[in-house]
């Protein structure tokens, strides 16, 4: 990955993502989860061709204010930490299937809703 000092992209549309710069990579694999479905940490790493799931985690933490940020789920099934109840909300908008706990606790499904790009 050598990038030239000083050099500027060209002037027009929004260049592509850089295929080497991991979180760009990170975003446009999340921007493409169906509503509905989820990857996890690492399923979104395993399409980069990488096994960094907690840099992918990384990448959320700092940009997925901006992306579908509840569709990134750890390999448990539950939605990321400190953000469960908001994201029950966007499952139930999206009806994305969950599993329910006697304890009122929930989960994804992930066989049923996991996305596989």
């Amino acid at each position: 990955m050598s990038r030239h000092v000083g050099s500027r992209p060209e002037a027009g549309p929004d260049p592509e993502p850089d295929p080497d710069d991991f979180a760009s990579r990170v975003v446009a694999v999340v921007e493409a989860i169906p509503p509905g479905h989820v990857m996890t940490y690492g399923s979104v790493a395993s399409v980069l061709g990488s096994r960094a799931s907690r840099r992918v985690g990384q990448v959320m933490a700092y940009a997925g204010a901006d992306l579908p940020w509840w569709r990134v789920i750890r390999a448990s099934g539950h939605a990321p930490r400190d953000h469960e109840q908001r994201a029950l909300e966007m499952y139930r908008v999206e009806g994305t299937p969950l599993v329910w706990s006697r304890t009122g606790a929930f989960r994804v499904d992930l066989e049923r809703a996991s996305h596989r790009p």
